[in-house]
């Protein structure tokens, strides 16, 4: 089925924010488990699988209206120094994410796009929660203290 042009560009932007968002959390998550911070690790990790399948969907529907995946693009990747950095960069990942989503969502709208607005509506809800998370990380951090949140990442004392 041939695509609307605009989509399926959109759709490709998409697909480049998605790459370079597995393949952040993919070096934060690797960072975490280095420094003993295992929950981190597990979490990050899991949010970079949930990205692998946004990615994956965006290609197949891309696909699916006759358009070329472009996987070969990525946008800059920020890569934090420490745990908070880390956060801070991902929270601010995903509240573009959701923006953009959003506004895909418009445009598949506007050319009565359904089944794009219906993939991009649950990719958003992903989006938003892996925000809520981080959001929830950044408030720890702020109530507990630093220290105090990273002794709660491990899984107790090194042997």
């Amino acid at each position: 089925m041939k695509g609307n042009d605009k989509v399926l560009t959109l759709l490709n932007q998409l697909l480049a924010e998605e790459l370079t968002a597995i393949n952040q959390y993919m070096v934060h998550s690797e960072m975490c488990e280095n420094w003993g911070y295992n929950k981190l690790h597990a979490e990050i990790r899991k949010q970079a699988m949930d990205e692998m399948h946004h990615a994956e969907w965006l290609i197949e529907r891309i696909i699916f209206f006759e358009g070329a995946p472009t996987v070969s693009k990525l946008n800059r990747m920020k890569i934090g120094k420490t745990v908070l950095e880390m956060i801070d960069y991902d929270n601010s990942d995903e509240l573009d994410a959701v923006r953009s989503y959003n506004d895909a969502i418009k445009l598949a709208r506007s050319v009565d796009d359904q089944g794009t607005v219906d993939l991009l509506t649950r990719i958003l809800k992903m989006e938003e929660g892996h925000q809520d998370w981080d959001e929830m990380q950044l408030a720890q951090v702020q109530q507990m203290g630093l220290e105090n949140y990273l002794a709660d990442q491990t899984e107790g004392a090194a042997i």
